[in-house]
């Protein structure tokens, strides 16, 4: 198996859906002759040519607009929004098209749609380029929002994720992309949506994270057993819309105890969802509160804060042990 970064593997993952199917067209600012401000589109022009693999103007909301038009006619369009922090220029075609076509015509058209576009800190990047607003997607019912956390998560949920009838955020952690390789098998692989996976099995405090952040979690897990002696299980969401409910409880059933983490805002974020749901379905397996080491209810700050906004294995260290004393 070759050794890929996020970059690569996704690349890997398009090109091989583009070779698979002729209705998939890719659109979006600079994704072609440039080849993607990150390169993940790096070849594909070369090797699809300009009627797959389509360079528009920077307008988000033309760029989602016509991949709605694309999908009514039968085409499976993937389009690229340069970073997340552009998007809420597209924000109105998405909740009032995109995630309501199949309820509007009755199932006669779906919308067979991925959005691609990096997120999250970690790059010293400039404002609107850093926010973790995943949580605003997850309220529009009919769209489903998927956050890989490695190469390998990554390509075979981006392959799922286009072949899905229904429409799909796709978050990349932008953090990610270069930061760490994995073995990607040679073979096409799909993981299926709204489907969690237990990256590290433990029995006293399960740490319940998604993409970048899962590197705080699992450094913290690694922390936690060496110098404490902690048992930590580890839960990779992968998708946080649909969330799977099941595998988080059956591993909060065992555990007793819970620490949510990711890098968006505290207030009504994704880990506010995951406490909710364990109230509800796992209360009496739960032997302290469920902790939550996010990020903080204030705009992303700029390079000199951004370490101290962004949650640390060391803050998840502390939550764990914090909840294991109550």
């Amino acid at each position: 198996m070759a050794q890929m970064n996020m970059v690569s593997a996704l690349n890997r993952a398009l090109d091989e859906a583009l070779g698979t199917d002729d209705r998939v067209v890719l659109l979006g600012q600079d994704i072609g002759k440039d080849e993607g401000v990150f390169r993940v589109t790096a070849g594909l022009l070369a090797s699809y040519g300009d009627r797959r693999v389509v360079d528009t103007p920077l307008a988000e909301a033309g760029i989602v607009g016509a991949a709605i038009g694309m999908a009514l006619y039968g085409l499976v369009p993937v389009a690229e929004i340069q970073f997340s922090g552009f998007f809420y220029q597209a924000f109105h075609q998405v909740e009032q098209h995109l995630s309501r076509f199949r309820n509007r015509t009755r199932g006669r058209f779906g919308m067979q749609i991925v959005v691609r576009m990096p997120y999250g800190g970690g790059i010293r990047a400039v404002e609107h380029h850093s926010e973790s607003r995943e949580a605003f997607f997850t309220h529009c019912p009919g769209l489903k929002v998927v956050i890989p956390s490695g190469p390998r998560c990554a390509r075979a949920l981006l392959l799922e994720s286009i072949r899905c009838p229904d429409p799909v955020i796709f978050f990349e952690p932008t953090s990610l992309y270069r930061l760490f390789k994995e073995e990607v098998p040679e073979e096409a692989e799909y993981l299926p949506l709204g489907k969690a996976q237990v990256t590290r099995a433990g029995t006293d405090v399960t740490l319940i994270s998604y993409g970048a952040m899962m590197r705080a979690a699992l450094e913290a897990a690694d922390d936690l057993a060496e110098e404490h002696g902690i048992s930590a299980e580890v839960v990779d969401l992968l998708s946080v819309f649909p969330l799977d409910t099941e595998t988080v409880v059956q591993s909060v059933a065992k555990t007793g105890r819970a620490v949510l983490v990711h890098e968006g805002a505290r207030n009504c974020g994704i880990g506010a969802e995951v406490v909710a749901r364990l109230v509800e379905k796992a209360f009496w397996n739960l032997e302290a509160p469920v902790a939550r080491v996010t990020g903080y209810d204030v705009h992303f700050p700029y390079f000199a804060r951004e370490r101290a906004f962004l949650p640390s294995a060391a803050r998840v260290v502390h939550a764990a042990r914090t909840v294991l004393a109550e």
